[in-house]
């Protein structure tokens, strides 16, 4: 019997020998085949990379699916929060010490909290609706997809940027997985301790398919928007081009502007029909009805731009191939043509002999200025060339540069080539596009703006922007030239500035340039204001917004200042540096605009851009960082990226745009150290084409489908994107396939793409192909 039922049993051991051979068979030919799908994904130049792991690695990432989406939550700073506080130091990237560093002093906000709060903040969000943009993360995939795609073989990319990606795409992909494995043991720890309800409440989070927008949940609330405060509200500007994914046909702009065309400045059509030009209503904004969907040619003999901080003292003149201010400010030492070069001495109308003994000038004649310290962010109205705000980099101030388009041609355009920020502007009939009382100095050389005529209208617009306390430097000839002109308009400036209760600090000359400035000081509190025994200017009523910016007209009057203890103007900020990353003592009482405290927010959304950037954008996305100085953050919410791309050291600076329809939190921004702008992304922004080398869109496109014509979007994008520079965009998956589509139509290359949960990244750069059809109808302002 024995021996019976162990031959029986020999028998079934063959069986399942036998039978366990083709499995392995079957195992090993999917493993091959694994092996060589995973091949033809990766790039060309990361074939370094070892298949086992990159195997392992996008297994990790796949495994982790149902339990979190990828690394950088679209915009979701309530889950970021609760996310980050269950991450150790060791999820850091090594190669950046500075990174480990500012992350560990970040970290210690939430030390004494994080462990108390952490649960509440899990339950939070998923126990309610995604509070992102409507339709963000509606979509749940249960697989994954990860697509980075190979550098095209320019002869024109440079062998550095090749070699960032090569290893930025192994970096990336592994601290990718390593994140995802973070999250998972804190999520499996949750889910042992109440598996049903934690796996029910995280999947109720993930398929909310009834997401409120931020804007519409904001707009009663603490934030309002720009659209609400100015009671602008702009139709939907569809154009009459059909939007077919599939198919897209471009045609260059036949205009008269030809490679400089700024579509809501160059509509001659609208200004022709402005019944008045005396209050400078030709040089502001007119946008055409139909926003247009063309590409604008490039200038002849264009190259890639002078790389800062070269370009400060010269850029191509083929780029700007214009020469008036070198015929009419040459001797000014404003700008100069060398060869195939622009030049630019660093002189200018008040300080011919550099800019940089001018800057010294002012400090030395008042040291409460405190350049760099006290004051970091300032107005320069007229700037010129810019150079003022060029060489007041070297003092840590970040100048907002203004001038109109005008008869001085291009000089906005030389100041944004050259690498320092700019914008068009004038001081006409609107407001300037900014929050009230930010800026800490405004500058004014010989600006040629009338700040005396009509009882100092203009002057009152700056006395908005300007925080209580803050200075306003004037050099112009009325303060030192003698002449019965001149002294009259002293005088009247000096009636004007002693109503407005602006104090005359000092007067100070300037031998070496044969000028002077006077120094004024904009009051603390209201006790002037209230001892005028003449109400002129007079204050404004209680139900004007200082904030309000948006197309809202010029008010003759003064908005008190403000003497609560927790409003925003009562308490100057901290000094630079530290403002960057301490929260605003004003956001202690607000709630943020995800629905947590406003200041938990502002640490929470710091820390993730931080990790963010240092993780993805640095490297993995083939960037190179070498190349890009202007940026531009197309839906900047606390200024979180640009922060963080300043205390990761990147030798760029960044343009945060508030859109009208978002909550309005421009004033935080410039609270931290930092600028930025009101725009409506349904129009076309006031820059030149080829302004920036980096546009970052982070949820913005998903939103604007419902109100604009996406095309004439990514029309205005490639306008204001520098050929070779790049896109950002982390939206939604169909948004994302939507842009892609049109970005290969345009023969841009994808770079990097990655998409999971319905969310995706996307990075594009820009070519330098242009469509051979032009425009058969000629625009708005031929």
């Amino acid at each position: 019997m024995a021996p019976g039922k162990n031959s029986r049993g020999d028998g079934r051991n063959l069986s399942n020998y036998c039978s366990t051979v083709p499995v392995a068979v079957f195992v090993a030919f999917c493993l091959v085949g694994i092996w060589i799908v995973m091949s033809s994904i990766v790039p060309v130049q990361d074939s370094v990379m070892q298949v086992s792991d990159t195997i392992i690695e996008v297994q990790n990432i796949a495994n982790q699916t149902g339990l979190r989406q990828f690394e950088d939550k679209l915009g979701d700073i309530q889950e970021e929060s609760a996310r980050r506080d269950t991450q150790t130091p060791n999820s850091q990237s090594e190669s950046n010490p500075e990174n480990q560093d500012d992350q560990n002093e970040t970290e210690k906000v939430f030390d004494t909290t994080a462990e108390d709060h952490q649960q509440e903040v899990i339950r939070d969000i998923s126990g309610r609706k995604n509070d992102l943009e409507k339709g963000l993360g509606n979509k749940i995939e249960g697989s994954y997809q990860v697509e980075h795609v190979k550098e095209t073989s320019d002869e024109n990319k440079s062998d550095e940027s090749l070699g960032d990606s090569e290893l930025g795409t192994e970096n990336s992909m592994g601290e990718v997985a390593q994140q995802d494995e973070i999250i998972s043991e804190t999520e499996e720890e949750r889910i042992k301790q109440n598996p049903q309800s934690n796996m029910e409440s995280h999947e109720n989070s993930l398929a909310s398919k009834e997401g409120t927008s931020i804007e519409a949940s904001t707009k009663n609330g603490a934030w309002s928007t720009q659209a609400a405060k100015s009671w602008h509200d702009k139709k939907s500007q569809k154009s009459s081009i059909s939007i077919d994914n599939s198919k897209y046909e471009w045609k260059l702009c036949n205009t008269t502007s030809g490679s400089d065309y700024i579509p809501c400045l160059d509509n001659l059509k609208a200004i022709r029909k402005l019944r008045s030009i005396s209050h400078y209503q030709h040089r502001e904004r007119h946008c055409p009805d139909e926003v247009p969907t063309c590409l604008v040619s490039l200038p002849k003999g264009y190259r890639s731009p002078i790389r800062w901080p070269k370009s400060r003292e010269m850029i191509w003149y083929k780029n700007a191939p214009h020469t008036k201010l070198v015929e009419t400010k040459g001797h000014q030492n404003w700008i100069k043509v060398s060869g195939e070069y622009l030049t630019f001495p660093g002189g200018g109308t008040q300080f011919k002999f550099g800019a940089l003994h001018y800057i010294e000038f002012i400090q030395k004649s008042l040291p409460n200025i405190a350049w760099g310290k006290r004051s970091r962010v300032i107005l320069d109205v007229g700037c010129g060339v810019a150079s003022f705000g060029g060489y007041l980099f070297e003092k840590d101030v970040l100048t907002m540069s203004i001038a109109p388009k005008d008869v001085h041609e291009a000089q906005v355009q030389f100041a944004l080539e050259r690498g320092i920020p700019a914008t068009l502007g004038v001081m006409g009939t609107k407001r300037l596009p900014f929050p009230g009382s930010v800026f800490d100095l405004v500058h004014c050389a010989r600006c040629r703006v009338p700040w005396h005529i009509e009882g100092g209208k203009l002057l009152l617009e700056l006395n908005r922007v300007l925080r209580p306390g803050g200075y306003f430097v004037w050099s112009a000839t009325p303060v030192y030239q003698k002449d019965p002109e001149n002294i009259g308009i002293w005088n009247d400036m000096g009636t004007i500035t002693k109503s407005m209760c602006w104090d005359l600090v000092v007067i100070a000359n300037d031998k070496l340039n044969g000028v002077a400035a006077a120094i004024y000081r904009k009051p603390t509190d209201n006790e002037c204001y209230d001892r005028r025994w003449k109400n002129e200017p007079p204050m404004c009523s209680e139900s004007d917004d200082p904030n309000a910016a948006w197309n809202v007209s010029l008010q003759a009057c003064m908005h008190k200042v403000p003497i609560g203890v927790s409003e925003r103007g009562t308490i100057w900020p901290e000094q630079w540096p530290l403002r960057l990353e301490k929260p605003p003592y004003w956001l202690n009482s607000l709630t943020g605009v995800y629905g947590r405290a406003a200041t938990v927010e502002f640490t929470a959304d710091y820390r993730h851009w931080k990790n963010v950037i240092s993780h993805s954008y640095l490297n993995g996305m083939g960037i190179n960082w070498s190349s890009v100085r202007n940026v531009m953050d197309m839906k900047a919410v606390y200024g979180g990226f640009s922060a963080a791309l300043r205390a990761l050291k990147l030798n760029v600076w960044v343009m945060n745009v508030v859109p009208i329809d978002s909550p309005d939190t421009l004033a935080v921004i410039y609270e931290r150290g930092l600028f930025g702008i009101y725009h409506d992304w349904c129009e076309s922004f006031s820059t030149y084409p080829r302004s920036y080398d980096l546009l970052h869109a982070d949820s913005l496109f998903s939103t604007l489908k419902e109100r604009c014509n996406i095309v004439a979007v990514i029309a205005e994008v490639d306008r204001m994107l520098r050929p070779e520079g790049y896109l950002i965009i982390r939206d939604n998956v169909e948004t994302i396939d939507e842009i892609e589509n049109m970005a290969k139509s345009l023969h841009w290359d994808v770079r990097f793409r990655y998409a999971k949960l319905g969310e995706g990244l996307l990075c594009l750069q820009k070519t330098l192909w242009r469509p051979t059809k032009v425009e058969t109808v000629v625009s708005a302002i031929a």
